[in-house]
């Protein structure tokens, strides 16, 4: 809608996690390497945490595009499994990784017949050099049954190394429940962690700018330094929430045919968005009907 009103090519604030605009914040640069480092070493089960919001589904699919691009390119390639919402029966999960692997499984109906179809594969892959990574997001959500098939899978390995490694990405209440006393064989099994955090105020301003920039805007002074800084303290620092209020401030500067975005516009974006800091009148009471149709679409 306010594309080209503001010289845009593509909308600079989509909530889809596009690594297309991925901005290397403090947090990702850590996230990413610490995942890097653990693969690399052959640990067996890495977790990363972080709110809603925060950049996780984002650093997956960085890392698997990264894993993606080594292979070939060195002598340890990896095979990858991504399965997005892991809230699966066990077998299920299993069945699904095997899916992701491109490995045909005959018996789908047995249990262990597809852990030792899985386990002639990942030796297959081994002895071409290759690391199988599952990526699981929105770990939380898993089955504590299906946790336990996990652990299962990750005792497949050769007398030197692991067959397979397994990232759980996922909110607080992952942490909550690996506390189980029921999951902790599988708790004492994760090597590394890393906690994902906000963008810092300096961080705020350098993202608005980056993912400008990537939808190809090529002027300055869109977001002023007061301008991103109430961005920041709005959204809490939290990515997915500054793209929401960036977004909406948007909406309110094209709709009023203005040429950059005011402290006015993102304190009434912030107050039309739940759980921003900020509360009062909703955006409604501002915005004529069509305007506030394009904002919900």
């Amino acid at each position: 809608m306010y594309l080209s009103h503001f010289g845009l090519t593509a909308a600079p604030f989509a909530l889809t996690p596009d690594t297309a605009f991925a901005f290397s914040s403090r947090a990702q640069r850590e996230a990413l390497d610490t995942l890097v480092l653990a693969v690399d070493g052959g640990e067996g089960f890495i977790k990363i945490t972080g709110e809603v919001g925060t950049g996780k589904t984002l650093l997956c699919r960085r890392f698997l595009a990264r894993a993606a691009c080594t292979t070939g390119e060195s002598s340890q390639g990896y095979r990858t499994a991504y399965v997005p919402n892991p809230c699966l029966s066990p077998r299920t999960l299993l069945l699904a990784i095997a899916r992701e692997l491109k490995v045909r499984v005959v018996n789908v109906n047995s249990d262990s017949e597809i852990l030792q179809t899985l386990n002639r594969a990942m030796l297959r892959f081994a002895a071409r050099g290759a690391s199988v990574v599952v990526c699981l997001d929105e770990a939380q959500a898993m089955p504590v049954e299906t946790f336990e098939a996990l652990r299962l899978l990750s005792n497949l390995e050769t007398e030197k190394r692991k067959l397979v490694q397994v990232v759980l990405f996922g909110q607080p209440e992952l942490d909550v429940k690996l506390a189980r006393n029921d999951l902790r064989q599988l708790r004492s099994r994760i090597a590394f962690h890393y906690q994902l955090s906000a963008l810092s105020s300096a961080e705020t301003a350098v993202y608005l700018a980056h993912r400008l920039r990537v939808a190809g805007h090529r002027g300055s002074g869109l977001f002023a330094a007061d301008v991103s800084q109430a961005v920041h303290r709005c959204a809490r620092g939290v990515p997915r929430m500054v793209n929401i209020i960036a977004h909406k401030a948007l909406l309110l500067a094209y709709g009023q045919g203005n040429s950059r975005v005011t402290l006015r516009h993102v304190r009434t974006a912030a107050q039309d968005t739940p759980h921003a800091r900020g509360t009062g009148l909703l955006l409604r009471l501002f915005l004529p009907r069509w305007l506030r149709f394009g904002m919900n679409s």
